[in-house]
């Protein structure tokens, strides 16, 4: 594969994520709420839910939706293996992004669909599959894009400059996401309606079929090679990388605290009165700022003391802002807002960290294994399934139908905090990465 050396080339192709990521935002934090009105004020129910009713059966489809998450994390290793060893006329990536890339945009256009107006087994079973069938094609679509990366880039440094020109298009879909959706809902559109309004944004993904340019002596020798690794080799290969496999269960606890608190944003600021769209502007708007400061930590002082920033930081703005219920009506936005602009000096870091970690120990290994490369951000993203459906599908079903979602921040806090006490014992290869020896 042809390398990509214009940094403007690199930003370019760095945004091509950016419309299926925020479908996935959309589906995990908007949709899956939608079918059951548990955390919702009154007035709020008719615009953020489907049918101003429940839709699922509650204890079922928490059960369904962890399942959902735990199957897209395993499906991951085997869709990595089959993107990493495919073999065709026009190279290994761009077939893989193409196969996952039709089914999901299907998958996320059923899922506003509703097949009984009644919360029985049917409507359960009906959103739990397409919840599967989109997170599964998503997980094959983005395998394909990530696994390019250590493949276009020339150096480690561009490899660097890539990731964190991704976490910036990160920002930009969160910020339309938990910005731009809660001022449609505003306007007394229906979650549904705003749904379908971003879809466009997915033709970003289109990107890479155009900028990858493969070499075609490369893919001949390819296809010629008869040589194929087994998907436990790769597995394996990963899993012998025990500084890899520790940095994976401090991610876990931290992703379990994300994960909570963007799946049930909507649900807590609708029971704090607080206005979101101005809240979560101030969350995401300051963030490609903010990531220069985490960037100048790293070059410092290495990978391991800006991530621990990071996780403090945005702790403390968790922590205050469930305080909001305490504070008099008139300084509560304000106040919220201040909590948000706290939380933006992490944010957009926690992008970057994730796409830099197994990029550059795939890079470091290269020559080990060429089969691999997408194997880490496999290994990976079963971890993230995993927490993240535990988050979604048990915490915050339970926080719904219990009345708790008013203590969501502080629950999301004394998760990243954990994380922050668990990177102590990252090893030194994790931690110092990014350093600058000089």
């Amino acid at each position: 594969m042809k390398k990509i050396t214009s940094k403007k080339k690199l930003f370019l192709y760095a945004c091509s994520g950016l419309g299926v990521n925020m479908l996935n935002v959309i589906v995990g934090s908007y949709l899956c709420s939608a079918l059951l009105v548990g955390g919702f004020s009154e007035e709020d129910i008719g615009k953020w839910t489907y049918m101003d009713k429940d839709l699922v059966i509650a204890a079922l489809w928490g059960v369904l939706v962890i399942a959902a998450k735990v199957i897209d994390g395993l499906i991951d290793l085997p869709f990595s293996h089959f993107i990493d060893n495919l073999k065709t006329r026009w190279g290994r990536r761009k077939p893989a992004i193409l196969i996952g890339y039709i089914p999901m945009i299907l998958a996320y256009l059923l899922f506003l669909v509703v097949p009984s107006p009644t919360a029985g087994i049917l409507n359960t079973i009906w959103f739990a599959a397409l919840l599967c069938i989109f997170y599964g094609c998503y997980t094959l679509t983005m395998l394909g894009f990530y696994s390019t990366f250590a493949e276009v880039t020339e150096n480690e440094g561009d490899l660097v400059f890539l990731s964190n020109a991704k976490s910036v298009c990160d920002v930009v879909y969160f910020s339309l996401n938990f910005a731009l959706v809660p001022l449609f809902v505003s306007l007394g559109l229906n979650i549904k309606i705003v749904a379908l309004i971003f879809l466009p944004l997915a033709l970003t993904m289109l990107i890479p079929l155009f900028m990858i340019k493969e070499d075609k002596a490369a893919i001949m020798a390819e296809k010629a090679n008869k040589e194929r690794t087994t998907v436990l080799q790769s597995i394996s290969f990963a899993f012998k990388d025990r500084p890899f496999i520790k940095w994976l269960f401090v991610l876990c606890i931290m992703n379990m605290g994300l994960q909570l608190f963007l799946s049930g944003i909507n649900e807590y600021f609708s029971t704090t009165d607080v206005n979101m769209t101005f809240v979560m502007a101030s969350c995401f708007v300051p963030v490609p700022f903010t990531i220069l400061i985490y960037n100048k930590l790293v070059r410092k002082r290495g990978l391991g003391f800006a991530y621990r920033y990071i996780l403090t930081v945005y702790s403390t703005g968790m922590a205050l802002m469930g305080l909001c219920g305490f504070i008099p009506q008139d300084f509560l936005l304000p106040y919220a807002i201040m909590c948000s602009i706290i939380v933006s000096f992490a944010i957009g870091s926690f992008f970057s960290v994730t796409y830099t970690v197994p990029s550059q120990r795939a890079l470091l290994r290269q020559s080990e294994s060429k089969a691999a490369s997408s194997m880490y951000f496999a290994i990976q993203g079963l971890f993230e399934a995993v927490s993240a459906g535990i988050a979604t599908g048990g915490i915050l079903v339970f926080l719904k139908q219990h009345g708790l979602v008013s203590y969501l921040t502080l629950i999301v806090a004394a998760f990243c905090m954990l994380a922050c006490a668990l990177s102590f014992f990252l090893p030194k290869t994790i931690t110092m990465m990014g350093k600058d020896e000089k």
